[in-house]
């Protein structure tokens, strides 16, 4: 295998992290190390594809080359860099994390400084798809920080996406994917809002998605949750409780520039709603669930 003396360690085998290493498995990469807080997950994982389940982060750090990183939040990530107890950062000298959570640019920007003070490299690489991309190979990779280590990754990173694009500094990557889930979650409660009006009115609603797709109601949400709206069908892709989480980092980018973005604003309502009503853990396509007439 082309690649089999690169070894790479996986921390969090969620369902993305998980089918990204299947799928870099299936390339050739000798996908050496797993290790997930949910220490079943991280076994069935390894057994699967013959990999390490690792006990700590430490082991992931000392059996791989390169580290991806997929973790739910700010806090996670943190958690895993720290400087105190089991962390990814010991004897981490020469090696490299790509750290594909969404979470805060300001996070980025922090773990690529402790992890050059470390000896060791950090690449964001944000992805802006769901789980089908990452067993296919067939993400979209925003990312960001030192052109050289992405340069270093690139063979990963283009094994992992179908499109891949160098963003710029530290945080820049995370800038843009917040700003991507922003407008993707404020076009999510705009089409079950239309769809929710369209079923009060009687409306024949695979005509008025029909509708909306040869019109200015258009939109890639439509193609990826219109019919899912329609049909309550809301097994999880991108789940209510991320698209919460990611609006809320756009809307802390806006208050930092002094803006008011009133329409993230009342989408990210809606979706914590779904998250106060026990129903954070559906995909987004959920929060028709709160606009159709009949339903909640």
């Amino acid at each position: 295998m082309a690649y089999s003396g690169v070894g790479i360690g996986f921390v969090g085998v969620g369902r993305m992290g998980a089918n990204i290493a299947r799928h870099l498995k299936d390339e050739g990469f000798a996908v050496a190390a797993v290790y997930d807080v949910n220490k079943a997950a991280a076994r069935e994982l390894a057994e699967e594809i013959g990999a390490q389940a690792c006990d700590t982060l430490a082991e992931v750090t000392s059996a791989s080359d390169f580290v991806i990183t997929v973790v739910s939040d700010d806090a996670a990530m943190r958690a895993i860099f720290t400087d105190a107890g089991d962390s990814l950062l010991r004897n981490a000298g020469g090696k490299v994390f790509i750290n594909c959570a969404t979470v805060s640019p300001a996070v980025h920007v922090e773990i690529e400084h402790i992890a050059r003070a470390a000896g060791a490299r950090a690449l964001e690489g944000c992805m802006a798809s769901s789980i089908t991309q990452a067993r296919e190979g067939t993400l979209y990779l925003m990312c960001g920080g030192e052109r050289d280590t992405f340069e270093q990754c690139r063979p990963i990173l283009e094994a992992m996406s179908k499109n891949l694009r160098y963003i710029g500094e530290a945080g820049r990557a995370a800038q843009v994917k917040a700003l991507v889930n922003m407008v993707m979650n404020i076009n999510t409660a705009g089409l079950a809002e239309g769809l929710g009006l369209g079923e009060a009115l009687g409306l024949d609603l695979t005509m008025l998605r029909e509708v909306f797709s040869q019109t200015g109601a258009n939109s890639r949400v439509l193609e990826t949750d219109g019919e899912d709206m329609q049909n309550r069908d809301h097994e999880c892709y991108f789940s209510a409780a991320h698209a919460a989480k990611d609006s809320g980092i756009a809307l802390s980018l806006a208050r930092e520039k002094g803006l008011t973005l009133p329409l993230a604003e009342a989408s990210k309502k809606q979706f914590d709603r779904m998250v106060d009503l026990g129903k954070g853990n559906l995909d987004k396509s959920g929060i028709a669930e709160l606009t159709f007439p009949g339903r909640s």
